[in-house]
């Protein structure tokens, strides 16, 4: 919004006859001073006189200038005035439909007061700014009707973008391995006119993941109150390294409802598992071949922590519901997924100190008849271990301190070789992890700020770390020896500390983990680590 002293006085009387009504208010106050006190007229005449070949304004006029404004920013911050938008105005925009920036300033008819009006149009600002297809947004008011008092017309005045195609590269290692991940995203803005963001993405990381996609983002279409979000991709994933298979997943995904809390989604796709090495275990074995995964998907999250890389105070909570199966085809994957998720940040005053603790659990069944005999699908199941850390992510019980990616959890021999013993001379890393249908984490993080002063002014803090983790099978006739009191004297438990490095992207922390315990194929190992986290 443009902050000229013209425009200031047009903002708070909309009406031409309250605005004279205001200003000769002021004029006379203005004159009531100026009879006041003599010396300052005559030091004004003398300055206008001396600066006639050269006008500029004298110290006495700014004083006058800045007192006015004053006044009326006092007046604007203590009265509520009252107002009302009689008209929207939209200049700028050649390609971008008016109704895209129309919905973004709904909001507006609904200020009764000036006050709310300069609230609901500096969101509205940020709103047409998010939406990435203006360089600039301003707004101005402008009076209303005569015959209409206390209105005024609401002016927005865009620029789009010139240039509507942008692209993205990079090249990401993760520490602690030698895995690497190259990805590459084209876009293209407003193609037809609907604010609706094409891209083009590919990622491939060695020994890891391949994916191709192509996707559009509408932020809102007529009649609709959520984005459209569609999208087209084929992924593979190599699952080798910790459980014999290849994963390749054809499909697309559709966004149905996306609001601040809610979110659900529907995919339909073609999944592939395959086992190039002829090794995998009897249940990897058993569910290699094609399925058709057609599944919606509901997330809840409420997040009012202060902050996702640090947090001191607040908490979170997610809840996630996948239900698989919507097809009547035999090959489609039938299965029920439900993850929770909570965080709580305790500050405790003193050198920014503050404790983050969490649970999460998760479960997954088929369903159908005898679905407690079947198999869950295995890229469903709950795989423990990864670098990162809880304290910042939501996302189901995932982390445990101290393991790397499925490290710990139910494993299964891989099959022997023909001649009967395995390949290789380390029979303990021949082993295939199948994932669980149950599985529990909790962590408690404490954290506080070195007594250095450049390590504080750069966030870099300290922090200690306990947490616990296990995982479990309960289909194919499991559950019957599933006893709750051996599930939680079984849990994995590791502590540690170490620093962290946070960022407005990510937070990077190095830590010292001591396994206290796992069981008999975990793959936790004490020592020094890196990892990177992002929020979620």
């Amino acid at each position: 919004m443009e902050n000229s002293d013209e425009d200031n006085e047009l903002l708070f009387p909309p009406n031409p006859n309250n605005a004279t009504n205001y200003i000769e208010e002021e004029y006379q106050n203005d004159d009531d001073d100026e009879e006041g006190n003599d010396d300052d007229e005559e030091d004004d005449v003398v300055s206008h006189y001396q600066n006639h070949r050269n006008p500029q304004p004298s110290l006495s006029q700014l004083r006058k200038q800045h007192f006015k404004l004053e006044t009326l920013t006092q007046r604007l911050l203590s009265e509520l005035d009252p107002i009302r938008v009689h008209n929207v105005l939209i200049n700028g925009n050649t390609k971008t439909k008016d109704w895209i920036i129309e919905a973004e300033l709904n909001a507006i008819h609904n200020a009764t007061t000036v006050q709310d009006l300069l609230r609901a149009l500096e969101i509205a600002l940020s709103r047409l700014q998010s939406l990435e297809v203006f360089e600039s947004s301003k707004v101005r008011l402008e009076p209303g009707p005569p015959e209409l008092p206390n209105t005024t017309n609401v002016v927005i005045d865009v620029v789009e973008t010139v240039s509507k195609v942008s692209g993205e590269f990079g090249v990401f290692t993760k520490l602690g391995t030698s895995s690497w991940t190259a990805e590459g995203t084209l876009k293209y803005k407003n193609l037809l006119g609907y604010g609706d963001l094409w891209d083009a993405s590919a990622a491939y990381g060695a020994n890891q993941a391949t994916e191709l996609s192509v996707g559009v983002y509408a932020p809102r279409l007529k009649g609709s109150l959520t984005p459209l979000v569609a999208r087209l991709s084929i992924l593979s994933q190599d699952w080798q390294e910790f459980s014999s298979y290849k994963e390749q997943l054809l499909g697309m995904s559709l966004g149905l409802i996306s609001t601040k809390h809610h979110d659900l989604a529907y995919t339909l796709g073609w999944r592939t598992l395959t086992d190039p090495s002829q090794m995998s275990s009897r249940s990897i074995r058993r569910q290699l071949g094609h399925g058709l995964l057609s599944s919606l998907k509901y997330t809840y999250k409420v997040d009012r922590r202060n902050s996702p890389i640090r947090p001191t105070k607040g908490h979170a909570f997610l809840s996630t519901t996948h239900f698989g199966g919507l097809t009547p085809d035999h090959r489609s994957l039938r299965f029920l997924r439900q993850e929770f998720d909570v965080r709580y940040a305790v500050p405790f005053g003193f050198y920014n100190t503050a404790l983050n603790f969490g649970i999460s659990a998760g479960a997954v069944f088929p369903w159908g008849r005898g679905f407690m005999d079947k198999p869950s699908p295995l890229p469903e199941r709950f795989y423990l271990g990864g670098d990162f850390s809880p304290v910042c992510t939501l996302g189901g019980p995932m982390k445990s301190w101290g393991f790397k990616t499925r490290e710990l959890g139910p494993t299964e021999p891989q099959r022997k070789g023909r001649d009967g013993i395995f390949d290789g001379y380390d029979d303990s890393s021949r082993w295939d992890s199948i994932g669980g249908d149950l599985a529990v984490t909790a962590f408690a993080d404490l954290s506080f700020d070195i007594p250095i002063r450049w390590l504080r002014e750069y966030g870099i803090h300290g922090h200690v770390f306990a947490g616990a983790g296990n995982t479990t099978k309960l289909t194919q006739n499991e559950h019957k020896n599933f006893s709750p009191r051996k599930f939680l004297d079984s849990c994995q438990t590791s502590v540690g500390c170490g620093f962290v490095i946070p960022t407005r992207l990510f937070r990077l922390e190095g830590n010292y983990y001591y396994i206290l315990k796992q069981n008999g194929h975990d793959h936790g190992k004490t020592g020094f680590r890196f990892g990177f986290s992002a929020p979620s």
